[in-house]
């Protein structure tokens, strides 16, 4: 069973000493290194790393070295991995959330944009062109 994040906070604030507090929330903590959600997800797609890198336009030892753990990429370059590894948003949030970075919020517009492209199903090409034609950068 999950836990309300807020739910959480608020035992946090009520709860007499840290060591209580994570003995009784110790299950909701993220505990997943970035490396190992991806080979998880790898797994669960029944997808190949090659493939994703390509898909996902980054630089094919960037790529393995990301999914090897030997670097974190920029909020960025994780995004269009999960771009090339069709994630659903739920996952990408998983994935952000697990690297240390904040959730896509749709009424940013470059992360609006994003989430435009998950919901269709668009390439990082296609979200790139989309996040240039608003000036608003792009995934790498």
């Amino acid at each position: 069973m999950q836990k309300d994040t807020s739910k959480i906070v608020e035992e946090l604030g009520l709860c007499p000493d840290f060591q209580t507090f994570y003995e009784e929330n110790g299950d909701y903590m993220i505990r997943d290194s970035l490396s190992s959600l991806l080979d998880r997800l790898l797994a669960e797609k029944g997808l190949q790393k090659a493939d994703v890198i390509r898909r996902s336009e980054v630089s094919e030892v960037y790529g393995y070295q990301i999914f090897s753990g030997l670097r974190v990429p920029e909020r960025n370059k994780l995004l269009a991995l999960a771009v090339g590894m069709s994630l659903r948003i739920d996952e990408v949030q998983q994935l952000l959330k697990c690297a240390g970075y904040s959730q896509l919020y749709v009424k940013l517009p470059f992360d609006s944009v994003v989430l435009y492209g998950l919901c269709k199903g668009l390439s990082v090409l296609e979200i790139n062109n989309l996040l240039f034609q608003y000036e608003l950068g792009t995934l790498g």
